[in-house]
């Protein structure tokens, strides 16, 4: 037993147990709960015996207890018959009895063993019979329970973890929060918006690619003649025609050119005529990393230039071989590009891309559904498409297709389909198509067959074949 300086220096042991701690200086100790009439569960059990690095004694031999139990008081001595009491009416309820098999002569883990658990049992990991043990444990050591609940709020507190990978929207997000603290002195027209947001998105995807990656081969796709034409190449041979094609918004804006020497004399505003003298100098194919910065930086001195311009600029006619864009309609056009190439990027390195922003995705819809009534009007100059039905004064309705656009960025659209003049209207309306927006941007890229696209169809068949047909076409390489 511990005398009083044992009690100061270590603190009192638990009656019950040896190397159980009972509650610290200062604390009320706790009382053991009453025990049963020894006569009533047969002979006491061997506690030496049981530990495995404490004295054997023979079975034979009787105990020998360290102490003498203090006696009794009467109040104290009926307390204890009244819980033996309660205690065999609960046995024969539920049909156990103290000697219970499973756990007969098991002794009880030491203190350390069990605290040690604790960590393992707050996230669920311990055994049936380490969590019982612990549970059973944490009724009667309060240092253990209050370290227990401790455990259970922390493991509340984790999460799955997060993906390594950057969200492509990160910067845009970061930008709006500083913007929104600190507005720009010269922002970027919200025209603009869509085509910095998606050049940023390919640049993040760039950022990390070894040479390896960039000589990884790129299919591009597209639609011509009503039939599907495609050209490999490399990422770093998609970036160049990225960067070809938007030289023609850069000498627009008055700056420079950057095929140089290479511009083609005959078609020096044909996209198709630029890419290809770009990649007839195989700068993509001896340098494929020196490729990024030249873009990167072109793509940073568009932006500048159209914040500063103001909004004048944004009417100034961009030429495009055959037909001209306003500023705005053509950086949307070149937004639409770069998101459809990174597509094809992420593709050839097995990486995955996320769709424009629903605002951005609506502005690339909305320029493919006011270009097809021109794109109408060019295949029924190439006896691609049937002549118009009923030729109607510009600026008066006509017949119209009403196209449907679900999902992220969507809406509704009336296409005029006799005139490129004429006004669609609702009320005549002779046809209509519903498309998923993303559906619909990729037949817009060529990356669809018009007879592959899962779309909606109700009213005249020659009509929805036409604009269908129609929105392929706009592709181009």
């Amino acid at each position: 037993m511990n005398g009083p300086e044992d009690w100061d220096r270590y603190g009192p042991q638990d009656p019950e147990g040896p190397g159980r701690p009972c509650p610290g200086r200062g604390e009320r100790p706790r009382i053991p709960s009453p025990r049963r009439p020894a006569e009533d569960q047969g002979p006491l059990p061997d506690v030496r015996a049981s530990r495995p690095d404490g004295p054997q004694r023979d079975k034979d031999q009787p105990e020998e207890r360290e102490t003498p139990q203090e006696p009794r008081t009467p109040e104290q001595r009926r307390t204890s018959e009244d819980a033996a009491t309660e205690k065999d009416a609960a046995t024969e309820k539920d049909g156990t009895t103290d000697q219970d098999p499973a756990g007969a002569g098991l002794p009880e883990p030491p203190h350390a063993v069990l605290k040690s658990l604790l960590g393992a049992w707050a996230l669920a990991a311990c055994s049936p019979e380490e969590t019982a043990a612990v549970e059973a444990h944490l009724t009667d050591c309060a240092a253990c329970a209050d370290e227990a609940l401790r455990l259970r709020d922390a493991v509340g507190l984790l999460h799955p973890a997060d993906s390594l990978d950057l969200d492509p929207l990160l910067r845009s997000r970061v930008l709006e929060n500083c913007l929104g603290r600190r507005p720009a002195r010269i922002p970027v027209p919200d025209w603009a918006g869509p085509y910095d947001a998606e050049t940023a998105k390919l640049d993040a995807l760039l950022r990390d690619m070894g040479e390896s990656e960039w000589r990884a081969p790129v299919r591009l796709r597209w639609f011509e003649n009503d039939r599907e034409a495609g050209r490999t190449t490399t990422v770093a041979g998609v970036i160049g025609h990225l960067m070809s094609v938007d030289g023609l918004v850069a000498t627009a804006l008055g700056l420079a050119d950057p095929l140089g020497a290479e511009v083609p004399e005959e078609a020096p505003t044909d996209p198709t005529e630029r890419t290809l003298a770009y990649w007839r100098t195989g700068v993509h194919e001896e340098s494929p990393l020196a490729t990024r910065e030249p873009w990167r930086e072109q793509s940073h001195a568009l932006i500048r230039t159209v914040a500063f311009a103001g909004r004048g600029v944004a009417e100034l006619a961009v030429p495009y071989g055959d037909f001209r864009l306003p500023l705005r309609d053509s950086l949307l056009e070149r937004a639409f590009e770069c998101w459809v190439h990174a597509g094809d990027i992420a593709d050839a390195v097995d990486y995955p891309y996320e769709a424009p922003a629903a605002h951005h995705m609506h502005g690339m819809v909305d320029l493919a559904a006011r270009l097809l009534p021109s794109a109408l009007a060019v295949r029924r100059r190439a006896g691609l498409a049937a002549p118009p039905r009923r030729l109607v004064e510009a600026g008066t309705p006509g017949r119209t297709l009403h196209l449907e656009v679900e999902g992220s960025g969507g809406g509704h659209w009336y296409i005029a389909l006799d005139s490129p003049g004429a006004l669609g209207t609702p009320d005549r309306t002779v046809a209509h198509i519903a498309l998923d927006s993303v559906e619909f941007c990729q037949l817009a890229a060529g990356h669809v067959s018009p007879e592959d696209a899962a779309a909606g169809q109700h009213g005249e068949r020659d009509a929805i074949r036409e604009v269908l047909f129609a929105t392929a076409s706009l592709s181009r390489l």
